[in-house]
This record gives structure tokens, sequence and C-alpha cells, in this order.
């Protein structure tokens, strides 16, 4: 399995790259200038995309992706997977967003999720675009097995991003 991340070499990613790369898959770092300094220590791993700011990174990112998996994070980690989130609604893209919901560290965030349709904000069906696992092996699986339900708000031929002819 391939692997299209943030680019840095610290922390979980940091790991997660070492460990596809040491299994002689591809690698591919998207990373902003600007973190360069900050998040890449020592040495890099596969392929490094330098990239000129944020919007661009995840951009590229969603681009060359199949798919979108969140590690436990931060800010930043929400961010993005928000973002990720918000495209497959949007129709941007129909690939499948996971949270590798490690000892539950997503629980709070699903159930704010779940909130959401209850009062009316979430529509039932595009909570089916996050998908959750408490293992790899089980979130990979129903990654595989993810099919688009909810309902897009535009088609995803009506957007238009650019080198991507439409589609992410």
């Amino acid at each position: 399995m391939d692997l299209v991340y943030g680019g840095g070499s610290i922390g979980l990613m940091g790991l997660v790259s070492q460990t596809v790369y040491d299994g002689e898959c591809h690698v591919l770092g998207v990373i902003p200038r600007a973190l360069v300094p900050i998040e890449i220590s020592g040495h890099t791993v596969g392929e490094v995309l330098i990239v000129s700011d944020m919007h661009e990174r995840k951009a590229e990112m969603a681009r060359r992706a199949d798919a979108f998996i969140a590690l436990p994070g931060g800010y930043g980690t929400f961010e993005e997977l928000l973002e990720m989130i918000t495209w497959s609604q949007l129709g941007i893209h129909n690939k499948p967003v996971g949270l590798l919901n490690v000892d539950g560290y997503y629980d709070s965030l699903l159930g704010f999720f779940d909130k959401g349709v209850e009062e009316g904000f979430i529509g039932p069906s595009a909570r089916n675009i996050v998908i959750s696992a408490r293992t790899a092996t089980e979130l990979i699986q129903k990654m595989e097995d993810y099919i688009p339900l909810h309902e897009q708000v535009a088609p995803s031929h009506s957007w238009k991003v650019e080198g991507c002819n439409g589609n992410l």
C-alpha cells in the first residue's frame, strides 16, 4: 500500500512513513516550504514534494490519494480531516475518509457528528462519509468496502480544481 502524507519525519506520521517505505512501497510527502525546518528532522522518507502553502498541500494530497485516514492528532489533523469530509459532502471527491480511533481518541468527535445529525445540522446520509475503526486492519477493510451513500451538494463535474480536471 502506497502512502501520500503531509511530509514530516516526526511523530506518528514519521513512523508510518518509515514503516511504509521499509515495506518497499512508494511514499510521497507533500509539505509547505515554511514547515520544512519544523516537520522534517534529519532525513526525508521517499519522495518529497515541497509546495507553497497549506492549501496547495491539501489539494495535492487529495488529488494523489485514493482515500484519507486520520490518525490521532491535533488541530492540523482536525482541519485536514474536516476539509476532506466537507469536500466529500460537496461532491468534490467520493473517496473514503477514515478515522483510526485508537483507544477511543475520536469518540468525542464522532459523538459531536452524531449530535449534529440529531440537531439537524448534518444530514443523516452525510454522517456516513466518516468511517471509523479501532484497529488499522478493521479500518482498511471498511474503507475497501466503502460505497458513498450520501447526497452530494453538487456533482463532481461542477467543481473546477486547477490541475484536477474537476475531480480530486
